[in-house]
């Protein structure tokens, strides 16, 4: 079977006049599986993106990127292009962002036609290698579900089989485990294990040591857009990019600032409350009468697998998600009358679902200025006030020199700090965070769950859902087990094993 073999020499990409990447030689050859490894910002996604054919260098002399496809050397991407699957957040957050609710199905066989919404009736022959591609991810019962009532990790598992069912030449695979549980994590891994067996071509972009499978041969780290190792695994320096804790430049110190006078209640008063809470997406219920008291003080971590019903749970907190009749939601200071964007207005929410919400064209600036709204972009111009209060938590974040950027312009782990930003920039009563360390980096990840964990104030509250253990707050008090949208447990922190330390990869 032929695979594509792609070839860079002294490639630079500009994105709006600055460089992301530049001197890149990089040789993808089949039988090779690529570890590609980075801090957020280091020009991982961009990379990926080039070799897709998605992003065109910016020319220089002597710069070439060439695909060796059926014994040719071609000098563009165009003839090969349908031959290289790309997953990555991005063509996930299509679906999300304009409403894309086609059945799962559906969505994988968009792979046979390299479009993003279904074109044609399936054939029999599709539907058999779509049934074939469920069933080697262990989601074959999802076939007929909507794509939108799917959890997050879901719904990469089910784009990851898209790309399988096309039968690629050349996999680029961007951040793949976010938002899986350890369980779809396994699932993911054994498939790439059993590639070994194979001479199919992938590149897996990774921040996690426990991603990165044995099967991987070689191992590229980017550093500020530059190659900083490009070679054989084993002499990878993956254990310092992958565990890297060091402090970073601009620690978000400011989480702890004191909070205004007027914002000051009385210990432990209740923020939400849900009461025999049942919630439904596209007919089906992805919460089954849960109940749970939220209030001030209280840091909460919530768990349970993929479609358990975690993001359903904060959605629903937060205001987008209705309860259903015979269940009932109760949050302080909204009374009949009282419009819900005052209480989501003093509410900081960070979650896969909102990156994907606000269009690529917008400002960091502009983004950050939205939570004090809480809207997606702006309706009028911002207050000189608003503009300050802006500025403020951008460089709480480290983020003050991104300012002006537009979205499509970051990587997704920065796209996440804004998140922060914006959260951040309503002093809110209670945070609520969807699997909020997706796509960082180990030095930004460890940075801030250290300072939410100092995030002591007596009047405010932390939602925390995550799958990742190592990613619980050091001073949790309570926690939310969830299953098949059900309550298994709900209150005080129970005792619990130490988290499990990463994973050991191979390099120095």
């Amino acid at each position: 079977m032929d695979y594509v073999e792609v070839r860079l020499r002294r490639i630079r990409l500009a994105r709006s006049d600055r460089l992301v990447l530049r001197g890149i030689d990089w040789d993808i050859a089949p039988g090779q599986r690529w570890v590609l490894a980075g801090g957020n910002g280091a020009g991982k996604t961009q990379l990926l993106m080039l070799v897709a054919g998605s992003l065109w260098p910016t020319p220089s002399p002597g710069s070439e990127r060439r695909y060796r496809f059926r014994s040719s050397w071609l000098s563009t991407p165009f003839e090969t292009q349908d031959e290289i699957a790309y997953v990555g957040a991005e063509r996930q957050d299509k679906y999300e962002r304009y409403g894309w609710n086609h059945t799962v199905e559906q969505v994988v066989g968009t792979g046979f036609t390299r479009s993003d919404i279904p074109l044609a009736a399936l054939t029999d022959t599709q539907r058999g290698a779509i049934a074939r591609s469920l069933r080697r991810l262990r989601i074959a019962d999802l076939a007929h579900r909507p794509l939108l009532s799917l959890s997050y990790g879901e719904r990469r598992l089910v784009l990851l089989a898209r790309a399988l069912a096309s039968g690629p030449r050349l996999l680029l695979l961007d951040e793949l485990m976010n938002g899986l549980d350890e369980r779809n994590r396994a699932h993911a891994r054994a498939w790439l294990e059993s590639t070994r067996r194979s001479r199919l071509p992938w590149v897996l972009a990774t921040h996690r040591p426990q991603d990165v499978p044995s099967s991987a041969t070689h191992a590229l780290v980017l550093v500020r857009g530059r190659i900083a190792y490009r070679g054989p695994i084993a002499g990878a320096p993956l254990e310092r990019w992958l565990h890297d804790r060091r402090p970073v430049r601009h620690a978000p110190r400011a989480l702890t600032r004191t909070a205004r006078p007027r914002a000051v209640r009385a210990a432990h008063h209740s923020l939400v409350r849900l009461t025999q809470a049942s919630v439904f997406l596209d007919g089906l219920r992805a919460l089954d009468r849960v109940s749970v008291e939220l209030r001030a003080g209280e840091r909460w971590m919530v768990h349970g697998p993929n479609g358990s019903g975690k993001s359903t749970l904060l959605r629903t907190l937060y205001g987008e998600h209705a309860v259903a009749a015979g269940g009932r939601i109760e949050r302080a200071g909204i009374v009949p009358g009282v419009a819900l964007e005052r209480f989501q207005r003093s509410v900081g929410l960070v979650a896969p679902h909102l990156q994907s919400l606000h269009p690529p064209h917008l400002s960091v600036l502009t983004v950050v200025l939205s939570g004090l709204r809480a809207s997606i972009g702006l309706a009028d111009s911002p207050q000189l006030t608003e503009r300050r209060a802006a500025q403020r938590a951008l460089a709480a974040f480290g983020l003050a020199a991104l300012g002006s950027r537009s979205l499509r312009e970051l990587s997704y782990g920065q796209m996440r700090r804004v998140l922060f930003a914006r959260a951040w920039v309503c002093d809110p009563q209670l945070w609520l965070l969807d699997e909020p360390f997706a796509g960082l980096d180990a030095r930004t990840r460890h940075a801030l769950i250290g300072e939410l964990g100092s995030l002591v104030m007596a009047d405010r509250c932390i939602v925390l859902a995550t799958h990742h253990g190592e990613e619980w707050l050091p001073n949790a008090t309570h926690e939310l087990e969830l299953a098949a949208g059900r309550c298994v447990y709900a209150g005080p922190l129970r005792a619990r094993a130490a988290a499990p330390e990463p994973a050991k990869v191979r390099g120095k």
